[in-house]
């Protein structure tokens, strides 16, 4: 597995091709959509329908990686779990955004936002608020809040998105989402659940936007796996990871 991977118990790449306009959802259209995506990735066997009427893709979840892809009203979906390398992820996103403008009738100009997203699952049976805020501090700011005598942490999820460029249309955003409650607190009996961190690099189309899909996502995975490799994973995955083990 690649070694962004090392310090969490689950890591996954996505993409998500996010359209103005529905998605095409007959039965024809959808069906040679996906055979042409299990040609390349063989593994890709079980299909099926959700509820709300998404159609899925994908390989046997009870693997420890694994790839799926889904079509939503308004969004193309390509997630590969557990990759045993970065290029393995990125082969299949590319042959995603080769096929879709053609067999799914997408264009650039139906495009609302093209994001690349690295994922890492940690699984704690503890606050994970608590943690969280453990491993990375609250700043100089709130730190003194921590301080309260018999406060604790109930809530804490950190939120940020920075823009890349002067035109705000390449952004970056870390997210953090902890799965404790107030009840789990409260008594102490907690679920052996996951934190989860997701790093997004996001182009939004619209005016003045030149670029390709492909052009534009290999543009996004070098942003995404450069910050993720200097920062994300030596600054945030990492010391979540050795606040878990400590405890």
């Amino acid at each position: 597995m690649d070694e962004l991977s090392h310090d969490c118990d689950e890591f996954y790449v996505n993409m998500n091709l996010n359209t103005e306009m529905e998605l095409p959802s007959n039965r024809d259209t959808v069906l040679h959509f996906f055979e042409q995506m299990k040609k390349a990735f063989p593994d890709l066997s079980n299909f099926y329908t959700r509820e709300n009427g998404d159609f899925v893709l994908e390989g046997d979840k009870e693997r420890e990686e694994y790839r799926w892809l889904a079509i939503e009203p308004k969004r193309l979906c390509s997630g590969r779990v557990n990759p045993p390398g970065l290029d393995d992820a990125y082969r299949q996103h590319e042959m995603l955004l080769e096929l879709a403008p053609h067999l799914l009738t997408i264009s650039v100009l139906d495009c609302e936002a093209l994001d690349v997203m690295y994922g890492f699952d940690f699984n704690y049976e503890g606050n994970h608020d608590e943690v969280v805020a453990e491993a990375l501090g609250m700043g100089p700011a709130l730190d003194g809040l921590a301080e309260i005598p018999g406060a604790r942490v109930v809530n804490f999820e950190p939120n940020v998105t920075f823009a890349l460029d002067e035109a705000c249309r390449l952004q970056c955003r870390l997210s953090i989402e902890t799965r404790t409650n107030v009840q789990q607190v409260r008594t102490g009996e907690y679920d052996d659940d996951q934190i989860s961190l997701y790093f997004t690099v996001r182009q939004y189309w619209g005016s003045g936007t030149q670029k390709g899909f492909l052009e534009s996502f290999r543009n996004q995975r070098d942003i995404g796996e450069d910050i993720v490799s200097k920062i994300i994973v030596p600054k945030i995955v990492r010391p979540i990871a050795q606040a878990i083990a400590s405890r």
